[in-house]
């Protein structure tokens, strides 16, 4: 059995920052988790991740699938029918950002008052 290659991203010369970079993006943190939930048709996408629009919707999906972490699955029907899925590695990383969503939904008032605080002594 080969051994795995460990990464360490805090080397700049270390390929799993572009792993980093994919799955610390904005609209990946949200698109990621929800996917966990289901697949979901790109229109449900847009629905339920406010503020995000189309042509951010598509390059997120786009990288996500690139880097492995979605499924794209076209139906080949007419009316078109495509929806998006997690990959089993997208399902590992869901696991981790799910943690991620909910400290923010447990702490953005913390946060917020710290950053007040801050901007008051500048």
């Amino acid at each position: 059995m080969a051994d795995t290659p460990s990464g360490n991203v805090l080397s700049a010369s270390c390929p799993s920052r572009a792993a980093l970079e994919v799955v610390g993006s904005k609209w990946a943190l949200l698109i990621v988790p929800l996917l966990a939930q289901q697949p979901l048709r790109n229109n449900e996408l847009l629905r339920q991740v406010g503020g995000i629009s189309q042509k951010m919707l598509t390059q997120t999906l786009r990288e996500l699938e690139r880097h492995g972490l979605v499924q794209r699955i076209d139906h080949q029907s007419v009316p078109p029918h495509v929806e998006y899925r997690l990959t089993g590695l997208g399902q590992s990383l869901s696991e981790a950002l799910v943690v991620i969503d909910r400290w923010a939904e447990s702490n953005f008032a913390a946060v917020a008052s710290a950053r007040m605080a801050f901007d008051r002594r500048r």
